[in-house]
């Protein structure tokens, strides 16, 4: 399984797959970040990588101790689908 991983430069997350690069854009305030928008490659959708790239992006969410604030429908409908996310919701 691969490793999502924050690309401060570009201001996503990122996650190699076998297809091509999935991202997650975001937007940084002091105490939140705000995930704007997920892309999958085409090719790989209805696979459960743009859920494993949100699962990641979480997790490194809450190891910095910030909250989440979904711009982005995907993350809306990931974060209500899963109750575990839910202290992390800003």
């Amino acid at each position: 399984m691969a490793t999502v991983r924050d690309n401060k430069a570009e201001r996503r997350f990122e996650l190699d797959t076998e297809g091509g690069l999935a991202f997650a854009n975001y937007r940084q305030t002091p105490s939140a970040v705000i995930i704007t928008h997920t892309e999958t490659p085409r090719a790989l959708r209805g696979r459960g990588i743009a859920s494993e790239l949100v699962r990641g992006a979480l997790e490194l969410i809450r190891a910095d101790g910030h909250k989440v604030i979904a711009g982005c429908g995907f993350v809306v409908d990931y974060l209500n689908k899963h109750p575990e996310y839910a202290d992390l919701a800003g």
